[in-house]
């Protein structure tokens, strides 16, 4: 009588990848090499189209949600109220975590239950653990490369001129709560988390990282186009993060920080 071998745990077994927690992760569609896509870096279970497809769409629901107050208070950009602008800077915020989500949300299986769906959802937007020691070295190697690059951009062109929008968002805790807080999550989770996380399941890491960081760039027009280049490469450098730490916390925390830093400069 032949005898059957007891099944092999993913734990136990190091060709099957692995969750943080240990548990194997939710089956996926195939990835060209044939390894489930849900199985392994990058956690993105769509593709460079679909990544870009939903920054638009996050742009526009970002727009439409912000058109309501716009009418309400019938001014031009310029004359703005403060209530308006910090209704405007949620929306967009909206916008930026909403689409993601959904992306993220209906790549997956849809015999799911809900709060396991969006905790997968969660997951292939890189909510997931990291270790401190690792995350440190990339986010050090990360700041000096683009220190050093800021220098020897601003050597040859000149010192960017960055708009002061704090300023127009009213008191000081709003500022704080949209621009240190809000802003980072939300930009992180549509441009790291969907737009470089679905750009990398097709693209080299570098390619991916300069593409959705350019795209970063470009949205920062209204700060001065002066620093488009500038934060052009530091949404590279985020990306970098996220991609050597294979979670999206540790870029979070950093833009939160860099965001502090500059809220504190303009101020």
């Amino acid at each position: 009588m032949e005898e059957k071998l007891p099944p092999v745990s993913p734990a136990s077994d190091p060709s099957i990848p692995v969750s943080d927690s240990g548990a194997k992760p939710e089956s996926s569609p195939n990835r060209s090499d044939g390894r489930p896509a849900a199985d392994r870096y990058p956690w993105a279970t769509w593709g460079p189209w679909a990544a870009l497809g939903g920054t638009v769409a996050a742009l526009i629901l970002g727009l439409v949600l912000a058109l309501p107050i716009l009418a309400f208070d019938g001014g031009s950009e310029d004359d703005l109220g403060t209530g308006a602008r910090i209704g405007i800077q949620a929306m967009t915020a909206i916008g930026f975590l909403a689409v993601p989500f959904l992306v993220a949300f209906g790549s997956g299986p849809g015999t799911t239950p809900l709060f396991q769906a969006l905790k997968a959802a969660a997951r292939r937007l890189g909510f997931v653990s990291f270790k401190v020691g690792n995350a440190l070295k990339w986010i050090g190697i990360a700041v000096v490369g683009y220190l050093a690059f800021a220098a020897v951009w601003a050597n040859f062109f000149g010192t960017p001129e960055q708009d002061d929008i704090a300023s127009k968002l009213g008191p000081v805790w709003a500022q704080v709560l949209l621009i240190v807080i809000i802003a980072p999550l939300a930009e992180e989770v549509c441009f790291r988390g969907m737009l470089f996380g679905g750009f990398r399941t097709r693209m080299p890491m570098v390619v991916a990282a300069l593409a959705a960081g350019l795209v970063f760039g470009l949205l920062h027009y209204s700060t001065g186009w002066s620093t488009v280049p500038q934060l052009a490469v530091l949404g590279a450098a985020f990306a970098l993060i996220y991609d050597r730490t294979g979670s999206l916390w540790p870029a979070i925390l950093l833009h939160m920080f860099n965001n502090a830093c500059a809220l504190a400069f303009l101020s």
